[in-house]
């Protein structure tokens, strides 16, 4: 019998009557438009710094990912676009755009908390809005299907459930800022190869239960006002031009009443694009401009479609305050405010794979250490692509491209966040030294503890060819345990990745891409004072062969059948009885959890609850996210979905419903 996750998330709906006030003023705007209003307002005509065609307004957009010049005469603003999956990005080279950068989101699904979300979604809607810009272009929701998936770190991880709450509270806090957030990328974007061309063919189930599944939750649940589509096909149709997932799904069924915006370049046609429900298309006016227009005057479109875009759009601007308060003029992020919050958020996303013999935390009467490898002598690793965030302070290390071109340059940026300070900082009477390459196992041997910092860097544009850590770096890792006993690997990576060496060192930290005070985050849980509270929201697997999608590299066919069908992640593993080095939901602590009194009332119809209670048994304060899993007979055909959580707090602090303290063992209730 498969076992079943059960994790309970609030999710908030949206009102009727709070939505009818944004659709009446939208429409009335409307009503007032020319037709070459309507027109200018449905496709972007800006990239970055870059202006496509000679359209009156250009020189006003910020360089932003898009633009769309506002209607100053009906109080329209201007609509500024931004990238911001792990902060503001600066594609367009800025004045004001270094940023604070976040742990990236699959590090914050680590933390499986709807509130740290909707943190890191308000820090990313009020630096984007200091920065002038009206729309927020993050909320990644798609699966990790593909464990090599260059942009794995822009999800929360490989459950549907688990993503759609954790996305629609970091919309919310986007939108509390008065910034229109996106969700993307509708639907089944789950790799980079052949992203553009490939036709993704899924069964019914399959689609709804697995990769339609986020988007169900967080859509009504966060008053989204942005969904971008995809670039690839979907069973035959672009998903830009998809009628079953945007009218049918997404419009009718969701009842979404925003804007379906295009990917960058994704929209393929003018009249079966609009007739399918796309309503803008980006960056260009290929499509919606003069086409559109023409469409129009014709009949090939109706204008009631037309208006039915624009009011999308208005509406959006109009729900989230934009439209009454526009952003001010652009500066500087507050670094000094948004970084100790970056710092915070971090601590709660490490996830603590391997303690032999308590090896961690680390005594401060340690004499001497080792920090060896992948720049930890100035910074922590940030992944790539369009999700590229320019750092204050600039790159720590510097980088062998231009990182602020549109959609990001090839090649990794360090933050400066240093792990050998933040060391040093954290063990005044230590000696620490650094070392990379060939003396670091010289430097390991004279030492009390080696700790080894690996990193594996992911961008969009690019999926990986394997799961090993890249550059030499499993030798490095070899060589070091070798010279001494007790050593130590953080691990910053943009995914899972295969560790053939764990079983020679003492400890493993999984610390992701960091961010902005990331270092700091990793010294003060190496030294206990944070404890590591992380679960993995991602399989690490035990060899390239047993991944759902195979070994050979991802798919660069013009159809990629998803022959696993619900079996994505751990559900597969799960499924095949295949060994794993750390499952789905894994993660330990520097203190123990008893769980007692499992009781179960009511029956599955008509819905059931379970109640536990879990007590902290340690010594040291600590946070556990609880887990509950229940089985389905074989002929329901179900594959382990994800459905609810329960946290248990070892502090005395309650960030949302059914977080328990695990110090005074209080029930805790799933429904």
């Amino acid at each position: 019998m498969r076992r079943l996750l059960v994790i309970a998330l609030l999710l908030l709906t949206v009102a009727p009557a709070q939505a009818a006030e944004p659709d009446r003023r939208a429409a009335a705007l409307v009503a007032r438009m020319t037709l070459d209003e309507k027109i200018q307002l449905v496709h972007g005509i800006t990239l970055c710094f870059i202006p496509i065609g000679d359209f009156p307004g250009s020189e006003r957009s910020l360089n932003g990912d898009g633009f769309v010049p506002g209607i100053p005469r009906l109080g329209i603003p201007d609509v500024n676009y931004v990238g911001a999956g792990a902060g503001v990005t600066n594609c367009g080279a800025r004045e004001n755009g270094r940023s604070t950068v976040l742990p990236s989101p699959l590090a914050r699904g680590s933390s499986w908390s709807p509130e740290l979300a909707y943190d890191a979604g308000a820090l990313l809607g009020t630096e984007a809005r200091t920065q002038g810009f009206t729309t927020l272009l993050g909320g990644v929701s798609d699966l990790i299907r593909e464990p090599r998936w260059g942009r794995a770190f822009e999800t929360p991880g490989e459950d549907p459930v688990l993503n759609g709450a954790l996305v629609a509270a970091e919309l919310r806090g986007v939108q509390s800022r008065k910034v229109v957030a996106t969700i993307k990328h509708y639907a089944l974007n789950n790799q980079e190869t052949g992203r553009e061309t490939h036709d993704v063919r899924v069964d019914e189930r399959t689609l709804r239960e697995l990769h339609l599944l986020p988007y169900e939750l967080a859509v009504p649940a966060s008053g989204v006002g942005n969904v971008m589509c995809a670039y690839n096909r979907v069973n035959g149709a672009y998903a830009c031009e998809n009628d079953t997932l945007l009218n049918r799904i997404l419009k009718s069924e969701l009842g979404f009443a925003g804007q379906v915006q295009s990917d960058w370049g994704a929209t393929h046609s003018t009249v079966p694009a609009a007739l399918a429900g796309l309503d803008e298309e980006e960056f260009t006016s290929e499509f919606f401009g003069d086409a559109l227009k023409q469409a129009v005057l014709d009949g090939s479109v109706p204008e009631a479609r037309l208006d039915d875009m624009v009011r999308r759009k208005l509406r959006g601007l109009i729900a989230t305050g934009v439209l009454d308060d526009p952003p001010p003029a652009p500066g500087p992020v507050d670094a000094a405010r948004d970084v100790p919050i970056a710092e915070r958020l971090a601590e709660q996303t490490l996830v603590l794979l391997k303690n032999e013999r308590d090896a961690l935390p680390l005594s401060r009467s340690i004499r001497s250490i080792a920090v060896i490898g992948s720049h930890a002598d100035v910074g922590v690793l940030s992944g790539g692509g369009s999700a590229q965030v320019s750092p204050v302070g600039g790159p720590a290390v510097p980088p062998d491209c231009d990182p602020e071109t549109p959609g990001g340059g090839p090649c990794p940026v360090w933050v400066p966040s240093s792990p050998l300070q933040a060391i040093r900082a954290a063990a005044p009477r230590a000696t620490v030294r650094y070392a990379d390459g060939d003396d670091a196992p010289a430097l390991a041997a004279r030492s009390d503890v080696a700790i080894v910092f690996a990193s594996e860097w992911r961008s969009e544009f690019e999926d990986r060819a394997d799961l090993a850590l890249p550059g030499g770096q499993e030798e490095l890792i070899e060589r070091v345990a070798a010279a001494n006993p007790n050593t130590i690997v953080v691990l910053e990576t943009g995914g899972p990745v295969t560790l053939p060496w764990a079983g020679r060192v003492r400890a493993v930290l999984e610390a992701w891409y960091p961010g902005s005070g990331g270092a700091e985050a990793i010294a003060r849980t190496l030294f206990g004072d944070a404890n590591p509270a992380g679960k993995l929201t991602v399989t690490f697997p035990a060899r390239l062969q047993d991944i759902p999608t195979g070994p050979a590299p991802p798919s660069e066919a013009e159809t990629i059948p998803y022959r696993e069908g619900l079996l994505v992640g751990y559900r597969w593993y799960d499924a095949k009885g295949l060994d794993v080095v750390f499952p789905f939901g894994f993660g330990l602590s520097y203190t123990s959890f008893k769980y007692t009194g499992l009781k179960v009332t009511g029956n599955p119809r008509d819905g059931a609850t379970a109640t536990f209670t879990v007590k902290n048994a340690g010594k040291r304060a600590g946070a556990d996210v609880a887990q509950v899993y229940v089985g389905f007979p074989a002929v329901a055909g179900e594959a382990k979905p994800l459905l609810g959580r329960a946290d248990a707090m070892g502090q005395a602090r309650a960030l949302a419903a059914l977080h328990a303290s695990a110090e005074s063992g209080e029930p805790v209730s799933v429904g």
